[in-house]
């Protein structure tokens, strides 16, 4: 069993912690492989991580989530801050570039890593980056996201939470047929409608929302060395977050790759959103050997 050691890097405005999994730097001729998320911190790599023990793995939980307690004053997660902070992540690594599995709004964070410091990534596999710009229904899908952020202003988390699954699990685009829904009960996904006053959700406030307004720049990514590999699970077709995948793969000029189960493939259960870890870092496997 891999050893895990936690860190800490301080940098401008934050204590970033991050684990290593494994020998720094690298044995076996791999370079680190990174697993990024977004709001997603360390814990959620919990059940994908053991499966690359042949492999250094380090994970982090980004700036003002989890762990990595924030003093520069500030409540937003922008991919631009965070791309920033994981540069200066891999250069305290000393290992070189890396490779990087990066899911939703982490992938979002990714892209950026590449476009603005281009030697830092090997090969990106970025798995379903939830990107508004991409989608055909751009604004539509502007419209809904402001749906969930009404109703969580309105009536706390869990009516924010219900109505964004019902956003994240619409099929196709943002239609009237959409809009036209009522209001979803919490109850309906086995959840509270107590409401503790809060508003500072980093996935149901705004403090997000420069993740899916990103605007990637392609000729950036396309100069890059970066093997960028976009990623979809195969149960996620014809949701949001299926159609951004497909969407940023397109303005890149090629085909997403099918990775089993869904948003969440790689979590265990936890969250209560279980995936098929297991069969999840065999296709990764697969994709990073590639390269």
């Amino acid at each position: 069993m891999t050893t895990m050691q936690t860190h800490t890097l301080a940098v401008p405005g934050v204590d970033l912690v991050y684990d290593v999994r494994g020998p720094l730097p690298p044995a076996g001729g791999h370079p680190v492989l990174l697993m990024i998320g977004q709001p997603m911190a360390a814990e959620g790599f919990t059940a994908l991580a053991p499966h690359f023990s042949d492999r250094t793995v380090v994970t982090y939980d980004p700036r003002g989530l989890g762990r990595s307690v924030r003093t520069d004053g500030r409540t937003d997660h922008t991919p631009q801050q965070q791309a920033a902070d994981l540069h200066l992540l891999i250069e305290a690594l000393g290992a070189g570039s890396v490779d990087v599995f990066a899911s939703s709004g982490g992938a979002v964070t990714a892209l950026e890593l590449v476009a603005a410091y281009p030697g830092d990534v090997l090969t990106l596999v970025a798995h379903e980056p939830p990107i508004n710009a991409v989608l055909p229904d751009a604004d539509a899908a502007e419209r809904a996201r402001a749906g969930f952020y009404d109703a969580y202003q309105a009536k706390g988390a869990g009516a924010g939470m219900a109505a964004f699954i019902a956003m994240t699990s619409w099929q196709g685009e943002f239609t009237d047929a959409y809009f036209a829904q009522p209001t979803p009960d919490p109850a309906m996904f086995g959840m509270s409608t107590d409401d503790d006053g809060t508003r500072d959700d980093p996935l149901l406030s705004k403090n997000s929302w420069a993740i899916t307004d990103y605007r990637p720049d392609t000729g950036l990514l396309a100069a890059a060395p970066t093997r960028i590999v976009i990623a979809v699970g195969e149960e996620s077709a014809g949701t949001y977050t299926a159609r951004t995948a497909h969407g940023m793969a397109a303005a890149l000029g090629q085909q997403a790759v099918v990775f089993p189960s869904h948003h969440g493939g790689f979590l265990g259960g936890e969250f209560g959103y279980a995936g098929k870890p297991e069969e999840f870092a065999v296709r990764l496997r697969e994709v990073l050997d590639a390269g």
